[in-house]
């Protein structure tokens, strides 16, 4: 078999037997996979190589096993001889242990007392140091809870925080330290909320507190006002010093209580401890930021509830009070806080509370002070804005828009002031008797002079006399002063310049004589019971009012200490004023003379038809002209050209008057009868235009007012138609101011009238001329009328 391969082959096998004998089983599959890798004969040849590799083995383990039986064989007869003995030794030894056993077993137990008694003594030795350790554990979680029940939290939270830091970790391993850690939260929890509790009801107590505060600290920064007030007056800045009020009553306690506020803070009203725990608590916590939003917006909601005023807030000035002391005592409260803590509250928070504050501030006493009509609450309400200011500008709040604010208010003061003394007017003049004003005596007069300053060139006369004006002038000049007093009013402490002052009053005395003594007097000069000679006495009153002017604006110098000449001053427009109420009464004088003088024309009753006039002027005629004439005489005291106006009006009136009359449509049929009588009362209004009713007038121009009638009349009395004809439009024509169409259609009536009364006149010849020649002048005055329309 071994000849059968050649020595490469059988190299081959040798090495793959060795490596077989020499590796591990596992590894000897990649060997065996080699043998079917080779020649297709290397299986067979390899096995037969292992069976000859076998036999070997066999004959070398048969050879090791004849070499060691004999020394086995020995070794197992020396081993049998051995057991006896061994068991007699076995036999001593179980008797010896049993007497060992039987002697020690006292010793053992009392062993085992010993060893008991020692692990004993290291328990307790063990329990005694764990008890140490425990024993500080427990009393701080004692104290703990005894400071849970103080509500002291701050305190307890630091006790927290040792127990959690420092005791329960030397500890940890036990059970109720394990249930005191997992409390620890829970009681923080608890301190939380108590905190939490607290703060809530120290906003409460501020919300209601906050009025207390307010009044405090403005009644503190009122007497600073109500000083500074007196100190002005005492200087003698002003001659005021009789008229100066302080219109604001702070409800100022005396005795005790009076000085114990003098004291008194919002620390001494309000227990601020709540916020200071709360703050350090939450610190304590970690979650400060937490607080600080939560305070922050509690108070924005409270800020928006002080800041909500009453319905009726501007009925009285308690209202205003209370709504002030609110939002005072609201913002010294931020400002303590805002001192007292690090962060709680910070600046940029506070100003803009106050900026929102501000803003609804200004809306709401804008709102609320238009709906006031007197002006002693508007004055409070402007003292109370002052020391609201005042008291808030001392905490570092900017306070420039409220005293822009009182510009408007001072607006409304003196709206309130102006239709107060437009009532004050009103009473005046409906309880003047427009007469002058009588003095028996030199201390009466003295008496009228000290409330007007007039100046009589004839005070050497003897008394009694009478004053020009009426008893109104003294006393509407009295009430201007007092206008200017308590315009005045509301300009101290408002820390303004006398310059800005002094324009403040004249704007407003202005307002009181351009706009309210000014519509005060045109409604006097149009009321109809006022008549003719109120009428009069009204101008001669506007005229030493007017001069009176001058001296209100001295009567201003002297309050302010601004001279009139200064580049700025505002000058005092009085004169137009009165020179208006004049130029409407003189208007009114005109107006009611006309309407007098229609009156009378209206119980004019013209017989038209007449043959012949009665040879007299008529009654109603005659009866105007003396009242004219009684009226005229009155306006003795006018400026000349005042009454000469009236004068001339009034007989133009008339002229205009009596020429309607003759041209009156309804009026269909005139005679010659009653021309001439129409005549005869155009007569007497010229000799009462010639008379020189009121003088001043030069030559006949009083007559010219009734040239028209004087013309139309002459042509038909004189019935020179032809030269009327034959000179119109001359400028020298004797009939000049006759128009043709008035001509025409006053002879249409006559013609007409001439009908109907002369029904035989076409039987006498000289009624048919005279016909004719009507109708002749009739054509050619339509001629005239037509080309003059073309």
């Amino acid at each position: 078999m071994a000849d059968g391969g050649s020595p490469d082959c059988v190299t081959e096998h040798e090495r793959i037997l060795q490596e077989i004998e020499s590796t591990d089983t596992a590894c000897v599959g990649p060997t065996l996979r080699s043998i079917y890798d080779d020649q297709s004969n290397a299986h067979k040849r390899f096995m037969e190589k292992l069976d000859v590799r076998i036999k070997n083995h066999d004959r070398e383990i048969e050879k090791m096993c004849n070499f060691h039986h004999q020394g086995f064989v020995d070794a197992i007869t020396e081993l049998l001889k051995v057991r006896a003995d061994a068991e007699k030794l076995m036999g001593q030894v179980t008797d010896t242990n049993y007497r060992l056993q039987e002697a020690g077993r006292e010793v053992t137990a009392q062993t085992e007392e010993v060893i008991r008694c020692r692990v004993q003594q290291r328990n307790m030795a063990v329990t005694v140091e764990k008890l140490q350790l425990c024993i500080p554990v427990l009393e701080m979680y004692s104290k703990l809870k005894e400071q849970l029940v103080c509500r002291r939290h701050y305190a307890a939270l630091k006790t927290m925080e040792q127990l959690e830091k420092v005791y329960i970790p030397r500890v940890g391993q036990y059970r109720f330290c394990q249930i005191m850690a997992e409390n620890l939260p829970r009681l923080r929890g608890e301190v939380k909320e108590i905190s939490m509790s607290d703060l809530k009801d120290f906003l409460e107590s501020i919300r209601k507190h906050s009025d207390k505060i307010g009044e405090t600290a403005m009644r503190q920064q009122h007497r600073t006002f109500s000083g500074a007030i007196t100190k002005q007056a005492s200087g003698g800045r002003h001659p005021l010093n009789t008229h100066t009020h302080n219109d604001v009553t702070m409800e100022d306690d005396t005795g005790e209580e009076e000085e114990a506020d003098e004291i008194l803070t919002a620390q001494d009203l309000v227990d601020f401890s709540p916020v200071y725990r709360c703050l350090h608590i939450y610190t304590v916590l970690g979650d400060r930021e937490t607080f600080e939003s939560y305070y922050r917006k509690q108070r924005k909601k409270q800020a928006r509830l002080v800041l909500q005023p009453q319905a009726n807030m501007y009925e009285t000035v308690e209202g205003y009070r209370r709504y002030f002391n609110q939002i005072v005592g609201f913002f010294v409260v931020e400002d303590h806080v805002l001192h007292a803590t690090r962060g709680l509250v910070t600046r940029a928070f506070t100003d803009e509370l106050w900026n929102m504050a501000l803003s609804k501030i200004i809306a709401v006493l804008r709102t609320h002070s238009s709906y006031c009509d007197d002006p002693d609450l508007v004055l409070e309400l402007k003292n109370l804005i002052v020391i609201f200011a005042d008291t808030l500008q001392a905490y570092g709040f900017p306070v420039t828009r409220l005293f822009e604010l009182l510009f408007e208010v001072r607006d409304q003061y003196n709206e309130t002031l102006l239709k107060k003394w437009a009532l004050v007017f009103r009473d005046i003049f409906e309880l003047d008797n427009y007469s002058p004003i009588p003095v028996d005596t030199e201390e009466e007069y003295r008496l009228v002079v000290s409330r007007f300053p007039f100046h009589d060139v004839e005070i050497d006369q003897d008394f009694p006399k009478k004053l020009p004006m009426s008893q109104s002038v003294p006393q509407i000049y009295t009430q201007v002063k007092e206008f200017i007093y308590a315009s005045l009013k509301f300009s101290e402490s408002l820390h303004r310049s006398s310059t800005e002052i002094d324009d403040m009053l004249r704007k407003s005395t202005n307002l009181l004589l351009t706009r309210t003594l000014s519509c005060c007097l045109q409604n006097l000069i149009k009321k109809p019971h006022i008549g003719l000679t109120e009428l009069v006495q009204i101008i001669i009153n506007t005229t030493h009012l007017e001069q009176g002017c001058r001296y209100l604006e001295e009567f201003i110098t002297n309050i302010t200490v601004i001279s009139p000449e200064t580049v700025h001053t505002t000058r005092l427009y009085g004169l137009s004023t009165f020179k208006d109420a004049r130029h409407a009464a003189e208007g009114e004088i005109y107006t009611k003379l006309n309407q007098k003088i229609d009156e009378f024309v209206q119980l004019a009753d013209y017989e038209w038809s007449m043959a012949e006039s009665d040879g007299r002027a008529s009654g109603y005629l005659m009866d105007l002209i003396n009242f004219l004439r009684s009226t005229f005489q009155v306006f003795t005291h006018l400026p000349g050209k005042v009454a000469q106006t009236a004068c001339m009006s009034a007989c133009k009136h008339l002229s205009t008057s009596l020429m309607q009359m003759l041209l009156d449509t309804e009026l269909k049929q005139i005679s010659m009868g009653a021309i001439q009588q129409f005549n005869l009362d155009v007569i007497q209004c010229e000799l009462f235009a010639s008379s020189e009713p009121v003088p001043g007038f030069q030559g006949d121009t009083l007559q010219l007012a009734f040239i028209d009638l004087r013309q139309l009349l002459d042509l038909f009395m004189v019935w020179d138609w032809s030269t009327y004809l034959a000179d119109y439009g001359q400028p020298t024509s004797k009939y000049l101011r006759v128009n043709p169409v008035i001509a025409l259609a006053l002879l249409e009536k006559m013609k007409d009238s001439n009908k109907k009364n002369n029904i035989f006149s076409q039987f006498r010849k000289n009624d048919r001329d005279k016909q004719k020649l009507i109708e002749t002048v009739v054509k050619q005055l339509r001629s005239l009328v037509n080309g003059m329309s073309s």
